[in-house]
């Protein structure tokens, strides 16, 4: 009997004063989130969901996101987060793949209207879940005609509420894929999976109880902050700095003002915090407190490992998984020096290992496979998609779609997403490689290589550049260099100079709007 929420009742036993969160001038301690979650417990059970319902929230970065997301998983019910970017027409599939009875959602701002878009997704859903709208301001009525507040649905609502206890194995997450090819699919993250993720975790990062404090700005809809901040800070009772959005300069406030001594990103957030360091911040009371620095979601650029090494003193530690791993499948291993460049060993209770098409074991160091990973950490499956979940998994295996290489030692390097893996006359040219060797020269501030359709070649290497500030080198300068730096059917015979880089809402760069 098992229920992901024990890690908010826990810590609400043990801290009940500590500040579990905090938003602005906003801090709730941990008895008060518990009991707001106790609330949306209640009004579900009222609402008729029953255990293994699901249970739809579209919430950025706020105070909300934990007490919903708890307060379902404590009426035993399943969580399906939702991107915050998502547009009615996307909302209205989540909904019916799901089956969602509830949907909670976000009013948003005029810029990002997640409240209208979800109005749309619920009316367009055959599903027809109750709708109700979290809104900025809890006294302002609903902007949904027909559609109730939070504040309304939770009033007069108990903060005591008995946890619903069920099968360890039970679906208490369902997160859904990017869909890079075909509609997103579900993967049923069970409460085995998640906990056992998060321990894990604090295992590796020597967390211990009631005393960090995290600053979360990876989305936590996302499986990233969903489990290595959300679910593994509140199991050991650390305070969450919520920062509803990445913006460089007021993380930099906040790294400073709140003592932060835990900070993960992607490795576009590690790099916008370098370049907004400036003489106006305190990087010596930032490295005094910082204790831990982690990077996930894409490969790190040594030149960032490097630099956030002179910065601030702290080797920042890689870790690699997916969704479908609850996230965390390898991780740099906490005994042994870092290894720039590598996603670490397989974690505590997970093997690895690379695989051919066919599923066949590749033999030898350094060659390269697509990595298949196997143990508690592993997704139920898809939902509703026997055969999607029979193409990825077999033997309890799970093939990530990932090609690395694993050295000597059994330390893993990414090489590149097998769809991202660029075919030049013949020869396999892996993307990250070229990133990596580009941003070594000193006008580039960052890069991204895709391959491009070519007559003769099949594809050719382009590069898309972001300069440092003041830096003046041109097309052929680079591809110059480039050419001194690279092997002749690697180097990007194509380079242009950009401004910013398309990203997801988790900061990912996102290579498809490069190519189209």
């Amino acid at each position: 009997m098992l229920n992901l929420s024990i890690f908010l009742e826990d810590s609400a036993r043990r801290y009940p004063d500590r500040d579990a969160l905090v938003l602005g001038e906003t801090r709730l301690t941990y008895a008060q989130v518990n009991g707001a979650a106790n609330q949306v417990a209640n009004l579900l059970v009222e609402l008729g969901v029953a255990p293994g319902d699901k249970v739809a929230l579209t919430c950025p970065n706020l105070p909300y996101f934990p007490i919903i997301y708890y307060g379902i998983l404590k009426a035993g019910a399943v969580v399906v987060p939702m991107n915050v970017l998502n547009k009615g027409r996307e909302v209205t599939y989540y909904l019916d793949d799901s089956d969602a009875k509830v949907y909670f959602c976000f009013q948003g701002t005029p810029d990002l209207p997640m409240g209208a878009e979800g109005a749309v997704g619920v009316e367009g859903a055959a599903s027809r879940p109750e709708f109700i709208v979290i809104t900025a301001d809890p006294a302002a009525p609903s902007p949904v005609p027909g559609a109730r507040t939070l504040t309304e649905a939770l009033a007069g609502k108990s903060p005591v509420f008995e946890a619903v206890l069920g099968d360890e194995t039970a679906t208490a997450v369902i997160l859904y894929t990017s869909g890079t090819t075909g509609q997103p699919k579900g993967a049923e993250l069970s409460h085995t999976n998640l906990v056992m993720n998060a321990l894990t975790c604090n295992r590796l990062f020597g967390s211990k109880p009631g005393s960090d404090v995290h600053l979360v700005t990876l989305p936590l809809f996302h499986s990233f902050g969903s489990s290595v901040q959300m679910n593994a800070g509140f199991s050991m009772g650390a305070t969450l700095v919520l920062l509803p959005r990445f913006e460089a300069g007021p993380a930099i406030s906040l790294l400073q003002s709140e003592e932060v001594t835990f900070f993960a990103g992607v490795p576009t957030m590690w790099w916008g915090l370098l370049g907004a360091f400036d003489e106006s911040v305190d990087v010596a009371k930032i490295a005094k407190n910082l204790r831990i620095g982690v990077s996930g979601g894409a490969s790190l650029p040594v030149e960032i490992i490097k630099n956030v090494k002179e910065t601030l003193g702290v080797t920042i530690l890689e870790g690699y998984g997916l969704s479908e791993t609850s996230p965390v499948a390898t991780f740099s291993d906490p005994d042994r020096e870092p290894r720039p460049g590598s996603i670490g060993i397989p974690i505590w209770g997970v093997e690895c290992k690379l695989i051919d098409e066919d599923w066949n074991e590749v033999e030898g160091a350094d060659a390269i496979g697509e990595i298949a990973i196997r143990g508690h950490n592993i997704m139920k499956g898809y939902l509703n998609r026997p055969e999607a979940t029979a193409e990825v998994m077999k033997d309890g295996w799970f093939r990530s779609g990932d090609l690395a290489r694993r050295d000597e030692d059994g330390f893993y390097y990414i090489v590149d997403r097998s769809k991202d893996m660029i075919i030049r006359g013949g020869y396999n040219v892996y993307p990250r490689e070229i990133e990596e060797v580009l941003m070594t020269h000193p006008d580039v501030s960052l890069a991204a290589v895709v391959g491009i359709p070519h007559e003769s070649h099949g594809e050719e290497v382009k590069a898309f550049v972001i300069r440092n500030a003041g830096a003046a080198i041109t097309e052929d300068e680079l591809v110059a260099w480039g050419k001194e730096q690279m092997a002749a059917y690697k180097y990007p015979r194509i380079v242009a100079f950009v401004d910013a880089l398309p990203m997801t809402a988790t900061g990912k760069i996102l290579k498809r709007e490069l190519v189209d």
